[in-house]
């Protein structure tokens, strides 16, 4: 008999989901939208400190929207980081625009703003100023939104920030341009804060779930009131069914809301829970010659959603892929890093800023996705890494 299935990264409940849900039921909200909605919607913007929060059918439509409300279109460029999810881009072919990417630094693997810097100031001189920036906060670490924000404010760029992975994560930031909405000035704001708007994911992979689901976040009111109307096909506030622009059916379930909001309460122990399973890797794998860690800046504190290792195939003795096989041998999943999109077929012929360093590509040869989710024990630890040692030795 084969040894239990250990997933990359499965939902998680706290059992007090079935409660919320059994309200729904009995409150008839049973289709897209509802008090659940509209409790999920406040409870996230407290947990974030971003004070105006729209629930949606994915964090795809939360792009999407938010490009929509940009008015980007043919001709426009947006500029995103490679690195990432294609759910992060799609979006802006959507809208018959053009995506520009971005190499990441070593120091996050997220979007270097060196790099951005560069992009943004050729743009200027191409009279072509990209309509948005969408960096991603990769595998849960928050990108140097701070300084991405500061360089976007100086060309009149917004910042839409692909959160995704990231709830729960923070990152330092001492002057903000935003208070916090909850009324704290602690400086170490949730993943997101900083942007124009940010982007978060409730897939079931996510460190909380909806099952399916995502959010839109801002401090800008009038974004907010927009990507509402657009969210429900953009009917106009009257008696009957009057549209004078295109929606879409966006809204999140009532149902899937009230999975959120029992999800919600238990985020803090998903986090801490999340970044023991990156330390317990750590300790059994640290020392094993060619592999190394996904960092951490000082500034942030991810939320460690996937432990990512690089395995050197030279120092370990055996590549990625060698290692990956071995472990779904045993019944365990492991997935590579997210393929750079500057090298997907879909978009051929996009702009690419490179690092010196090709830094993107070398994490996806060498990077390594491992089991991450919080029901993890110590025995399904050593499980995995005992293979990866074995692989070694």
């Amino acid at each position: 008999m084969k040894n239990p299935r250990i997933f990359l990264s499965p939902p998680h409940m706290s059992g007090r989901e079935q409660a919320f849900v059994k309200q729904a039921f009995e409150s008839n909200y049973i289709a897209p939208l509802g008090p659940m909605v509209d409790a999920f919607e406040k409870e996230f913007a407290e947990v974030t400190g971003i004070p105006h929060c729209l629930a949606l059918a994915s964090g795809t439509a939360a792009t999407h929207l938010a490009l929509r409300h940009l008015g980007v279109g043919p001709g426009d460029e947006v500029l995103a980081s490679t690195l990432t999810f294609i759910g992060s881009v799609t979006p802006v072919m959507f809208q018959g625009a053009t995506p520009v990417f971005l190499d990441c630094d070593e120091e996050s693997w997220n979007m270097d703003p060196v790099l951005l810097e560069r992009a943004l100031d050729d743009a200027a001189q191409r009279g072509k100023t990209p309509k948005a920036v969408i960096p991603t906060d990769l595998y849960g670490q928050p990108c140097e939104l701070p300084r991405i924000r500061a360089l976007c404010d100086r060309h009149g760029v917004p910042v839409l920030c692909d959160s995704a992975e990231a709830m729960g994560a923070k990152y330092r930031e001492p002057e903000s341009k935003y208070p916090i909405s909850n009324g704290t000035s602690d400086p170490w704001r949730h993943a997101g804060a900083d942007a124009w708007a940010s982007v978060f994911s409730f897939n079931g992979n996510k460190i909380i779930t909806t099952s399916g689901g995502g959010m839109l976040a801002s401090h800008d009111r009038e974004l907010m009131d927009h990507a509402r109307k657009l969210s429900q096909q953009a009917r106009d506030p009257l008696p009957w069914y009057e549209h004078t622009e295109i929606g879409f059916n966006y809204r999140l379930s009532n149902i899937l809301a009230a999975i959120g909001l029992g999800q919600l309460e238990v985020l803090e122990e998903r986090v801490r829970r999340r970044r023991e399973i990156f330390d317990g890797y750590r300790q059994r794998l640290g020392d094993v010659p060619g592999v190394s860690f996904m960092p951490e800046p000082a500034t942030c504190q991810s939320n460690r959603w996937l432990t990512v290792v690089l395995i050197d195939p030279v120092a370990f003795g055996a590549d990625t892929n060698a290692v990956r096989i071995a472990l779904e041998a045993e019944n365990i999943e492991a997935r590579p890093v997210w393929k750079p999109m500057h090298l997907q077929p879909v978009f051929k012929g996009c702009r690419f800023w490179e690092s010196e360093q090709g830094i993107s590509e070398k994490l996806f040869d060498q990077g390594l996705c491992l089991p991450s989710g919080t029901a993890m024990t110590d025995t399904d630890l050593d499980r995995v890494c005992g293979i990866v040692q074995k692989l070694h030795a």
